[in-house]
């Protein structure tokens, strides 16, 4: 017993001066970099993804974060905030990845690129075209167009300033729309580097010095920080053809409703998409006008209902929601915009619904009721008893009727209901 108790001791002490070595290093040696993804158009939702990306990134003390960017542009206003955060990160170095090889940092991206600690491009990739038009603001009166290039030119010449870049290039993107390529942003000084992947990027920016801090990205553990769930509902919801079949959803599913009480799914299926539209109108620079023309359409497709024009209110109405959807998303970047793919056959299957559906629902409404005994005016019934002296039965609708009649009818003939009083049937002869 003391024999093993002596080598359980020994075997405790020898494991506890063990240090393993490559546990030890990983610790002291790896950083972690966390990375975000910004695909596609730059919208509010872009703007609450790398807000949280920059929470995240902080949160388990990341060396820097790394925006990975391939994106035609978008809004103007979300631009602004996703710039204002990256000024605003003193302590959490921010770096710009124009990616993958093809990708581009157009319009808005170039704003969002130029505003990063470390600003850098993969080859084959481009940068600029970054004029207001581009992000909603070429819709305006001459007047406001000139305010917002104005503003814009002096909005990305801070930007440069801020992060000693290229000023006169930057506002020349904005003012003529100039665009370069990796190799010329790079000897412009518009970017820091060029780098071939993320391994490469954080190899170049090893040992940077950013505000007061040196850089440790070398070999560095990359942490990915994918979009949640919301903010990929919400993306999707953002979309303008999206937003398109949202409106189509709800005009359809609340009329149906109105005209058909108790349907019940069609209602609750407007509604929903109703609210769902309301809070992405919120967030989108929407055009009330679209708003106001489609409305006008929908009351004109219920007019022709009521009042027969011969088909020229359901013209009007189309010519309206047509107009109306078309100005819906007039304000909105090029990168955003609808196209006439989506608006021609939303428009013909709005009508053809208000032409077939609601028409026809309004009308029911006014019409006499045509269930219960009034049902059976008019409908043909087998007489099974002959009717004679005034009296017999027939068969209807799986049933068994009294008839009286003025006519003599045999046995097997069919006869034509007239009138209905209690469980008795007046008939008569059919011709």
């Amino acid at each position: 017993m003391k024999y093993l108790l002596f080598l359980l001791t020994l075997f405790i002490g020898q494991t506890g001066s063990q240090t393993p070595p490559d546990t030890t290093r990983t610790e002291d040696s790896s950083n972690t970099v966390a990375v975000i993804r910004v695909d596609g158009s730059i919208s509010p939702t872009t703007t609450n993804y790398i807000n949280r990306g920059i929470k995240e990134a902080r949160a388990m003390g990341a060396e820097a974060l790394i925006v990975e960017l391939d994106t035609p542009g978008g809004l103007l206003e979300s631009t602004k905030n996703i710039v204002q955060s990256f000024l605003d990160s003193e302590d959490l170095p921010i770096m710009v990845y124009v990616s993958p090889e093809g990708g581009s940092a157009t319009s808005a991206g170039t704003f969002i690129t130029m505003a990063a600690h470390i600003a850098a491009m993969a080859p084959a990739t481009t940068i600029g075209a970054a004029s207001p038009v581009q992000m909603g603001g070429g819709q305006q009166d001459s007047v406001m167009t000139k305010k917002i290039f104005s503003y814009s030119e002096s909005f990305i010449e801070s930007i440069a300033n801020r992060r000693d870049r290229n000023a006169d290039w930057a506002r020349s993107a904005v003012r003529d729309g100039e665009s370069i390529t990796a190799e010329e942003a790079l000897e412009l000084n518009v970017i820091n580097l060029i780098a071939d992947s993320r391994e490469d990027l954080l190899r170049q920016t090893d040992g940077q010095i950013i505000n007061g801090d040196t850089l440790n990205t070398n070999n560095a553990r990359i942490e990915e920080i994918p979009t949640n769930l919301a903010e990929t509902l919400l993306a999707f919801i953002m979309r303008p053809e999206v937003m398109l079949i949202l409106t189509m959803i709800a005009i359809y599913g609340i009329i149906g409703e109105v005209t058909n009480p108790g349907a019940i799914v069609p209602g609750v299926a407007g509604v929903i998409a109703l609210i769902l539209l309301l809070y992405a109108s919120a967030a989108m620079p929407i055009n009330i006008a679209g708003f106001a023309l489609i409305g006008l359409a929908i009351v004109l497709f219920v007019a022709e209902a009521f009042t027969p024009a011969f088909g020229l209110l359901i013209a009007g109405g189309a010519v309206s929601f047509f107009l109306g959807a078309l100005m819906l998303f007039q304000d909105l970047p090029e990168s955003m915009e609808l196209s006439w793919g989506w608006l021609v056959p939303a428009t013909v299957l709005t009508t053809l619904f208000f032409v077939w559906i609601v028409t026809e629902g309004v009308r029911i409404q006014f019409s006499k009721g045509v269930t219960g005994k009034e049902s059976m005016i008019g409908k043909q019934a087998e007489v099974v008893d002959a009717i004679h002296n005034g009296t017999g039965r027939v068969f209807f609708n799986g049933e068994y009727w009294t008839a009286v009649s003025d006519e003599e009818i045999p046995e097997g003939k069919y006869c034509e209901i007239k009138e209905v009083s209690g469980l008795k049937v007046k008939v008569k002869s059919s011709t």
